[in-house]
């Protein structure tokens, strides 16, 4: 029947508020079917699910192991009493440079000089027995043979002289060990650095067993920075060091970059040292030796870095963003992703480096494949989908993110 027909016979049957009535009913019959036959197109009575997905090309990237720790200085002296006294004197500057046995305190060299005195007059009279033996045992000897002393006498005069020369030697030392306590009196640096707060003041008695240092000297040169890693990342990093694949400082170890704590960068490269290395038996973790060249004095001991070590160049790498990719019960790493018939495959891929927010996927996934980063939580093996926003790879992001194995 014609809608023209069935509004005539309507509105002839009924009323005005009858037809009216009917008119709104016919209308939403039509919607009705509409809607019906568009839904019909998704072939299976639902409507695709709408995704993102980033398309797949290989990128250039540079891998990098993040190391961080405090730094300490190359070499640290304490400086002790190694005699027992009452210092006379300071003699630098707290914070300054100093050299290597550069004069730091004065302790009163008085009893020490007495002593040394002493000792050297206690050799004095040593050597002059001693003298006098010799003589004697010489006139014994000639007296001897034309039988003018016994010979008894004769031996007893050599016995003396072997004495009195143990005599000399045992006084020797006691005067070189006095003139060692007398030159502690002034305490010198062991070594070339920089020098600390002093604990002491004119007028304080210092003792030879005392555990407190006087002051530390320390070379800041150069330092050293020492991070602790699982065996596992130090065996890799060794693996990587002897394939060449470390960048190099001149005929060197691997070149480490310093990252400062206010996240500047520190201009001297550093170098990797592998030497020295014992595994923990209880962590099972190493500790790598990081040495910084220091010129400026602008690394100083305690501070907090980090230290970024260039592993090498990959030039196709295949990166997706970590939450696209979920494991399974045993482990593996699956992805979906967007086929060319618009319908959704699970993918299982190997993705065991992390580099920044995204995996390096090293295999499963080729050029040109689109991986769904966004609506995949509703998603079933071959549904059907409806790519809404499309994202490609941007390897200028990339090349600047750290390694975490």
């Amino acid at each position: 029947m014609a809608l023209s027909q069935w509004v005539n016979t309507n509105r002839r049957a009924a009323g005005r508020g009858d037809f009216r009535l009917g008119t709104m009913l016919l209308l939403l019959m039509l919607v009705a079917g509409c809607t019906r036959h568009q839904a019909g197109d998704a072939g299976d009575g639902s409507a695709p699910t709408e995704i993102g997905v980033q398309v797949m090309a290989p990128q250039k990237i540079v891998e990098r192991t993040e190391l961080s720790g405090r730094l300490s200085a190359f070499d640290v002296a304490d400086v002790r009493p190694q005699i027992s006294g009452i210092v006379q004197k300071r003699l630098f500057v707290e914070g300054a440079d100093v050299a290597a046995g550069q004069p730091l305190y004065q302790i009163d060299a008085a009893p020490y000089q007495a002593a040394y005195d002493q000792a050297r007059g206690v050799l004095a009279k040593a050597e002059a027995t001693l003298s006098d033996a010799k003589a004697k045992s010489g006139r014994y000897a000639e007296l001897v043979n034309i039988k003018a002393v016994s010979k008894q006498d004769y031996d007893d005069a050599v016995a003396a002289v072997h004495e009195d020369e143990a005599d000399v030697l045992t006084d020797r030392a006691l005067l070189e060990t006095a003139r060692i306590n007398l030159g502690y009196t002034r305490i010198t640096s062991p070594i070339a650095g920089r020098i600390g707060v002093s604990s002491v003041t004119a007028g304080a008695l210092v003792t030879a067993d005392q555990t407190t240092a006087l002051s530390t000297v320390q070379t800041i040169d150069r330092m050293y920075l020492d991070v602790t890693r699982p065996s596992v990342d130090w065996l890799r990093l060794r693996r990587e060091y002897n394939a060449g694949h470390l960048k190099h400082v001149g005929n060197q170890g691997a070149s480490v970059h310093l990252v400062m704590e206010d996240g500047s960068d520190y201009a001297q490269p550093g170098t990797l040292a592998f030497s020295d290395i014992t595994v923990d038996q209880t962590t099972g973790s190493v500790t790598l030796r990081v040495v910084v060249p220091n010129p400026e004095h602008e690394l100083l001991p305690g501070m907090f870095v980090r230290a970024e070590l260039d592993e090498g160049v990959d030039d196709e790498a295949m990166l997706v963003p970590q939450l696209a990719v979920t494991r399974t019960p045993d482990g593996q790493a699956t992805v979906w992703l967007a086929g060319a018939d618009n319908k959704a495959h699970s993918a299982t891929v190997k993705a065991e480096t992390a580099f920044g927010d995204r995996w390096i996927i090293s295999q499963g996934l080729k050029t040109g494949d689109r991986v769904v980063i966004s609506g995949a939580s509703q998603l079933q093996e071959g549904a059907a989908v409806k790519v809404t926003d499309t994202h490609t790879s941007s390897a200028s992001a990339a090349s600047s993110a750290a390694v975490h194995g």
